[in-house]
């Protein structure tokens, strides 16, 4: 204690002092909450974008398989068509 002081002086400036470095360790638990908060969200964007990505190659090889499967039931709806073309015109 300085001259000067009595025992209120002391205790604010320990009262101050105690606030002082609780708001720096909340300040710090604050950003870490805040850097771990980013860091997640950040893998959720990315594991969204990677399976959006595996999504829309899934798309186009359906909508190429759909394309192949509609070339195909027109070759043989001709084929069909053609055989009975020959059979009515044999009749």
């Amino acid at each position: 204690m300085n001259p000067g002081e009595n025992a209120l002086d002391v205790a604010a400036r320990r009262l101050e002092n105690a606030l002082h470095v609780l708001e720096q360790r909340l300040a710090q638990r604050l950003k870490a909450a805040s850097a771990d908060a980013g860091g997640l969200f950040d893998q959720d964007r990315a594991m969204l974008a990677a399976e959006l990505d595996a999504a829309r190659a899934r798309e186009r090889e359906l909508e190429e398989a759909g394309a192949q499967a509609s070339e195909a039931l027109g070759r043989a709806i001709d084929e069909i068509r053609t055989h009975l073309n020959g059979q009515a015109q044999e009749a």
